[in-house]
């Protein structure tokens, strides 16, 4: 905040005319007015200031040449101000009185948080009517109240009673935001008969749920007896979006642990058929149910789980590998023996001595691919979709005739990751790294190069 003084014409006579105010001269009080500058308000201000003493002319000395310094610099800000005052809302003018003032700024304080301590045992509605006055926002307290118990994970029968309360001022009703919070403690808390008790009133109440609804409620039925209500909540779900692989993950959990392995077997192919890569404990769950059977037909689709992990580079966690290994070691009549092994760099396995299949591509299968991604992917059939016969030829020579890289940018793809960029602003960078790519870094490390694609 910056002052200067006003209304005192010499301010070395003053301060020294101890006996104009009446006082000694070892303790004078000076009452001065001090004006507040902000630029855009004046706001006068009294206060006083205690001398020392009347010998200690060095120390007055420095604060006088102070206060001049202020003044001067104050006078001049002040005709600054005042040749901007009528361009006040002006574009670009806060920001030149925050240069002016950097310290005229107010702290601003952190907003007051809403502290209440959950309840750990049922409350009744004189409690909560307490517990609500307390709190800050008294429209939003139900909904922030069951929030807090969501993520502290609190005891159903504590939630229950804020629904308790919510419905005996509300004619019974609760609403939708509520009772799917409700629900989602139900769930994590395993709590059968409550999860059913809401799935009936949302059932009566609603025709339609959002996502995470059938989400919850599928994930609640699976382990009871109404679990293939949990296949017609899935059913519903596919009419207006594709379920989440977790979705799928617990019907066939539940299909499987309601021995119905048809049904888990068809969700499965669903899944896959939907490109989506399922979960590895949905792949887990096969392994375990199949553990001690003989069945030639489960087996066979066990196999292919396993070409399906080798196929897209899937690799099962720990657990997922002891259920292969269980599995495997528990097949009535077959005598396998598994163990967890080291791969040495040249590929040969320590348990075994059998070389793991390599990972790199051969010669043949590079060009297949190569061919395969030229045709299907950057002509795909229709040169002008995407690009011209002559842009194509271009790319095709400037392909055969440069080394390999180990980098490449694409600029188009990078300038589309900021929307709200322009791409000639973010093209410009990624050309400016391929250039001292090339032109400096290879100077240093000759095997690695780098291409900008635009």
């Amino acid at each position: 905040m910056t002052f200067y003084f006003t209304g005192i014409r010499s301010f070395p006579k003053l301060w020294k005319s101890n006996s104009y105010f009446g006082l000694s001269s070892s303790h004078s009080y000076l009452s001065l007015f001090l004006k507040d500058c902000y630029g855009i308000r004046n706001q006068e201000k009294c206060f006083s200031v205690k001398t020392m003493s009347a010998q200690n002319t060095k120390a007055m000395n420095l604060l006088i040449a102070k206060a001049r310094c202020v003044r001067k610099l104050d006078e001049s800000s002040n005709k600054q101000v005042s040749a901007d005052s009528s361009h006040m809302f002006a574009a670009g003018a806060a920001k030149k009185r925050s240069q002016m003032n950097p310290s005229s700024k107010d702290p601003v304080l952190p907003p007051v948080e809403n502290i209440i301590q959950l309840p750990t045992k049922p409350l009744n509605s004189e409690e909560w009517d307490k517990l609500k006055e307390e709190f800050k926002e008294k429209a939003n307290f139900e909904n922030w109240i069951i929030l807090q118990m969501v993520k502290c994970h609190s005891s159903v029968d504590v939630a229950k009673s804020v629904l308790a309360w919510v419905a005996a001022k509300n004619s019974g009703i609760v609403g939708y935001d509520l009772l799917v919070k409700y629900l989602y403690l139900c769930v994590f808390h395993k709590q059968t008969s409550e999860i059913i008790d809401v799935y009936e009133i949302m059932k009566a109440r609603y025709k339609r749920l959002e996502s995470g609804a059938y989400t919850l409620l599928m994930r609640g039925l699976i382990y009871t007896d109404r679990w293939r209500e949990a296949l017609l909540l899935l059913e519903d779900l596919k009419k207006v979006m594709i379920p989440s692989k977790k979705n799928y993950d617990d019907c066939i959990q539940g299909a499987l642990f309601h021995q119905d392995v048809n049904v888990a077997w068809n969700l499965y192919q669903e899944l896959l058929s939907h490109d989506i890569v399922p979960m590895l404990e949905t792949l887990k769950a096969f392994f375990d149910f199949g553990k001690d059977m003989k069945d030639d037909q489960y087996s066979n689709k066990l196999h292919n789980i396993l070409l399906y992990l080798r196929n897209n580079q899937l690799y099962p966690g720990e657990s997922f590998a002891h259920s292969i290994k269980t599995w495997f070691e528990s097949i009535p009549g077959e005598q396998w023996k598994g163990q967890f092994t080291t791969i040495q760099q040249s590929g040969q396995c320590l348990g075994c001595g059998k070389t793991v299949e390599s990972i790199h591509l051969s010669s043949e299968e590079y060009e297949f691919l190569k061919a395969k991604i030229m045709r299907d992917v950057i002509d795909g059939g229709d040169q002008y979709k995407k690009t011209t016969p002559q842009e194509l030829k271009r790319f095709q020579n400037f392909v055969k005739y440069h080394p390999p890289f180990d980098v490449v940018i694409d600029g188009l793809n990078v300038a589309k990751m900021f929307p709200k960029a322009r791409e000639s602003q973010v093209g410009l960078p990624v050309c400016l790294l391929s250039f001292f790519a090339r032109t400096l870094f290879l100077e240093q490390v000759r095997s690695l190069n780098f291409t900008c694609k635009n």
